[in-house]
């Protein structure tokens, strides 16, 4: 027995807190299920939006949306089809990581080209009240790609499987 062990098995308190925080890890694959739908839907919904006034969305994008390195025409075209293809991998669990990569970066970008999210300034909007939203979904996307889509998610359940059907590691 380890001297940490022997503490821990001697401390009543110890013993409670470990017992707890195992506890409470399970929560963590329902952790990032909430997290994924609920960025999943706000993402969906913008791009329902820009799909049902396309012309609408042009204008956003020519005139308010300050989008570089795409011309407008490009980043409404592309913004609509991320927010409405890329929430769904992200919902399901699909190729998680990387979908979480991607729609951080993409909400970075959303953020930068709409200047009127901050009108304190990006920097002082950043510890203020400005786009709280997508600090909100930035966090959660930053959650994702740390940990993963989690347990509940199609990567989960493949991870899951492959990992029964490999072979134990020789001894």
């Amino acid at each position: 027995m380890t001297t940490a062990s022997m503490i821990t098995a001697s401390n009543p308190v110890l013993r409670y807190w470990q017992s707890l925080t195992w506890a409470l890890s399970g929560l963590q694959p329902v952790v990032l299920l909430l997290f994924r739908l609920f960025v999943a839907v706000a993402f969906w919904r913008a791009g329902v939006v820009k799909l049902a006034d396309p012309s609408g969305t042009l204008a956003l994008f020519t005139h308010d949306y300050h989008v570089p390195i795409f011309s407008p025409h490009t980043a409404a075209l592309l913004g609509t089809w991320v927010e409405l293809i890329l929430p769904w991998f992200l919902a399901f669990g699909v190729a998680g990581r990387p979908i979480a990569i991607v729609l951080f970066v993409y909400n970075i970008v959303a953020v930068i080209s709409y200047p009127d999210l901050w009108p304190n300034g990006l920097w002082n909007g950043l510890i203020g009240d400005d786009f709280n939203d997508h600090k909100a979904w930035g966090m959660m996307l930053l959650a994702l790609v740390a940990w993963g889509p989690g347990l509940l998610s199609v990567d989960g359940i493949i991870g899951a499987v492959l990992r029964r059907r490999a072979p134990a590691p020789a001894r």
